[in-house]
């Protein structure tokens, strides 16, 4: 039975290239460990069916940490909660200028402008802009930004300085938003995604699994974020962080991350599947399965306020796994 329904998924999702229906979805991810290997092994055939062998390799700068007045359950960066992250000055065109160029020459092909705060005022609109046309000037890299909840206007400014990607995760399913944060909606933040597409900018849309939310609820969550048709979906994993409310929870185990990294990569076979935060505590010696369970993008190097691993060892396993580093996007 279970062969069948792996044999059967292969056929829709590659001879036919059509969707999984949110039920068929949910009986792969309802398979017994022991089937894991096999989910992977199809979601990794999949991956190559639609997007080829190559992945998509990007860093990050916070270029405004802390002090976000939003109270997401997770977040060290929000101002409501007791933690080891401060509210810090933008960064200066220099510390912007030289985390760009590392970034560029650690084989990034993005770099991602991050801004912690509930969405952009006219001051930070300034900033984000000058930056990208810094960047954009003194690099060959393409820019993304991240800063939270737009209007229409402030999207199609974005668009129109050549940002490629904007970033706006979902983080969990509708029905299990309410109880990570209660500052904006998910209504909110689906807005925001179809306000990005609208304005001609891909979209970037991840989610954070270990929250505690139900196996169901991440498959409701895949399908909600199949709608909203992001370019670029990263999988982060809950690194639980001293002083927010999630501080104590468990973290994911290895083999249950690389269940769900293949039933997103089945959800959605055409997107780039990021490895974000949390992957180095989650998966340890598994990341490389991860990669051949459906990942096809990296963030390289450090995260918003967590350190990852060096970018020599991904370029490594990289290279280990024969998958080229290459700008993946839906635009032309």
């Amino acid at each position: 039975m279970n062969r069948e329904l792996l044999r059967d998924a292969e056929s829709t999702l590659v001879d036919e290239r059509r969707p999984l229906d949110p039920e068929k979805l949910g009986a792969l991810a309802s398979l017994p460990d022991g089937e894991i290997s096999s989910l992977a092994a199809l979601a990794h055939r999949v991956r190559k069916a639609w997007c080829g062998s190559g992945v998509d390799v990007e860093g990050i700068v916070s270029a405004k940490t802390g002090g976000c007045p939003e109270d997401c359950s997770f977040c060290s960066q929000s101002s409501r909660y007791d933690t080891t992250v401060s509210a810090t000055p933008y960064l200066s065109a220099d510390e912007i200028l030289k985390a760009a160029r590392e970034a560029e020459s650690s084989g990034a092909s993005s770099f991602c402008l991050v801004y912690a705060m509930r969405g952009p005022n006219r001051r930070a609109m300034s900033h984000i802009l000058e930056m990208v046309a810094l960047v954009k000037a003194e690099t060959r890299l393409e820019v993304n930004v991240s800063a939270g909840i737009l209007d229409l206007e402030q999207a199609r400014q974005l668009a129109e300085a050549g940002v490629r990607r904007y970033n706006h995760n979902i983080e969990t399913a509708r029905s299990f938003f309410d109880r990570i944060v209660s500052s904006h909606t998910w209504e909110e933040r689906a807005l925001t995604c179809a306000t990005v597409r609208d304005a001609g900018m891909e979209l970037c849309c991840g989610v954070l699994l270990g929250m505690g939310e139900s196996d169901q609820q991440r498959v409701e969550l895949a399908c909600e974020l199949r709608e909203l048709d992001p370019s670029e979906v990263p999988i982060n994993f809950l690194n639980p962080r001293p002083g927010t409310p999630l501080g104590t929870v468990s973290r994911m185990g290895a083999w249950e991350a690389i269940r769900w990294i293949a039933v997103f990569r089945l959800a959605m076979p055409g997107v780039i599947l990021r490895y974000g935060g949390g992957r180095e505590i989650t998966l340890g010696d598994l990341q490389e399965m991860g990669m051949t369970a459906g990942i096809n993008g990296l963030i390289i190097g450090n995260y918003l306020t967590t350190l990852g691993r060096s970018p020599e060892e991904d370029l490594k396993m990289l290279s280990d796994l024969a998958m080229p580093v290459e700008m993946i996007s839906r635009l032309a």
